[in-house]
């Protein structure tokens, strides 16, 4: 262990030493920002000593950058195993100097991967702080069993809280796009171990988006719809802002709203699609002045639903068909039509508009459907979207009950019990004795049995000879069982 341990440190150590004769970056990139990051660092023994190693290096080019300590950026670092390891907290670390020998000196913990009590330390570290920064939850894992992540990630976000991730691996996508903070393009990473570095610039900048100095942007837009986020600077009894949005057309009037204190976010509905909008937010204190802010920002192109249909949960006799955007203003009701495909019957399913799914039942297994979907919008106008689905194949019933009992020496009567519907027979199998003395390995024999067969006796059994029966149907042979036969002995007293 020592060993490895000492590997590790080398080639951390001429990772560093090479990161240091790279070429620094611009005073500008180093002093763009204020805020505190922790890094969530995967440390347990699902991560190869290399990786995390690795994701060592990775983390110190990452950062290399930044200015640290109070008024700029402060990097704390958590890791994750059986139990949570704080290596260094947020106000540790002043220097670039410093914080090169502290992740140098890291010593991974291996054990289990205890995400969720690492993520109970970190909501703590991150929102019970008096600094009015942005803050954000760095997570680097390799993606294996990071346990019911969900509910701490989700009050992390409702925090204010910014959650990205890299995932050295393709593990739970689904569980990781829950848990980052949108747009998921820019902050969630799966990559090679191997080529980790070519995201660096990438998630830097994404990093430096979030914590760069006061600025009102757009994350999150649609046609209809954008949603605004800002670092807040007031709080619910320090003052309030003052939203006010209007279309660059001259002759589009504003639109004004007053918001909480505590705000960090708002969402403008109602929008024209493909229009471009300014937005100023200017924050009012009685306690000091705040510099407004502005954005422009254009709206997507129109999209009417269904221009996604999506098919899911599909089994022997059920499809679970979904569809979306969901226009619940404009869209008067949804109608699904199904049918096996080329030529089955078509049947009809009419739902309102605020639901975007439904779960299509009583149909045949194995079969291919043709699925439609189609809105009809309050104007009167009609879209429709088809796709095809199969459903699976019915699994085939097994064999329900197997039963030996001996009769005679080396001979045994087995009986069986089958769900008799489109059964086509039963295989048989045992182990017999070999004729031949030369060789003591049992032989293996089978037969083919009609279905109205419920037992059979077998003779010249080897002893502990495995009897095993399945059921055989047009499609398949259904799960079979398996007993072993013991030999008659005859138990009478001699005289």
């Amino acid at each position: 262990m020592m060993k490895g341990f000492l590997l590790r440190c080398v080639l951390l150590w001429a990772m560093l030493q090479r990161s240091n004769t790279q070429i620094a970056l611009p005073a500008t990139v180093l002093n763009c920002c204020e805020g505190d990051i922790l890094i969530l660092l995967d440390s347990s023994g699902s991560v190869a000593n290399y990786e995390f190693v690795r994701l060592l290096h990775f983390t110190t080019e990452l950062f290399r950058p930044f200015s640290l300590g109070r008024g700029h950026v402060r990097i704390g670092l958590l890791q994750v195993g059986t139990k949570p390891n704080l290596e260094f907290d947020l106000d540790v670390h002043n220097n670039q100097d410093s914080l090169q020998k502290a992740l140098q000196s890291v010593r991974q913990l291996q054990g289990d991967t205890n995400t969720e009590e690492a993520l109970r330390v970190a909501l703590r570290l991150l929102t019970e702080t008096d600094e009015d920064v942005p803050k954000i939850l760095l997570w680097l894992t390799d993606g294996v069993q990071p346990g019911d992540v969900e509910e701490l990630m989700s009050e992390l976000k409702a925090r204010g809280v910014y959650v990205l991730a890299v995932s050295t691996i393709h593990a739970n996508y689904q569980l990781l796009l829950r848990s980052v903070t949108p747009p998921v393009e820019s902050h969630l990473y799966f990559v090679d171990i191997e080529s980790i570095d070519i995201i660096t610039e990438d998630l830097r900048e994404a990093i430096i988006k979030i914590i760069r100095a006061e600025r009102l942007r757009v994350v999150h837009l649609t046609s209809h719809s954008a949603v605004l986020q800002w670092r807040p600077v007031l709080t619910k009894d320090s003052g309030y802002y003052e939203l006010s949005y209007n279309s660059m057309q001259e002759t589009d009037t504003k639109t004004r709203r007053v918001l909480p204190g505590d705000s960090s976010w708002v969402e403008l509905t109602n929008l024209q699609p493909d229009t471009t909008y300014t937005a100023t937010l200017h924050p009012e204190s009685n306690q000091r002045l705040f510099n407004t802010l502005s954005v422009n920002f254009t709206t997507l192109p129109d999209v009417l639903s269904p221009a996604v249909v999506s098919v899911s949960d599909s089994g022997p006799r059920q499809i679970r068909v979904g569809w979306g955007p969901l226009q619940p203003a404009r869209v008067q009701r949804y109608t699904v039509e199904y049918g096996a495909f080329p030529s089955g019957h078509v049947r009809t399913v009419t739902l309102p508009s605020q639901q975007n799914s439904t779960l299509l039942t009583g149909l045949e297994p194995g079969t291919q459907y043709l699925v439609t979907v189609s809105a009809l919008y309050v104007d009167g106008k009609e879209r429709a979207m088809s796709v095809r689905a199969c459903t699976q194949e019915a699994a085939l019933p097994a064999l329900t009950d197997l039963k030996l009992t001996p009769v005679e020496r080396q001979e045994v009567q087995v009986t069986w019990k089958a769900h008799q519907e489109g059964l086509k027979g039963y295989w048989l199998s045992w182990e017999k004795e070999n004729s031949h003395r030369s060789s003591s390995k049992p032989s293996i024999s089978s037969v083919y049995l009609p279905p109205s067969s419920l037992s059979t006796r077998l003779t010249h059994l080897a002893p502990s000879s495995r009897v095993c029966v399945s059921p055989v149907y047009s499609s398949g042979r259904g799960d079979g069982l398996c007993c072993t036969a013991e030999r008659h002995t005859d138990t009478r007293q001699r005289g």
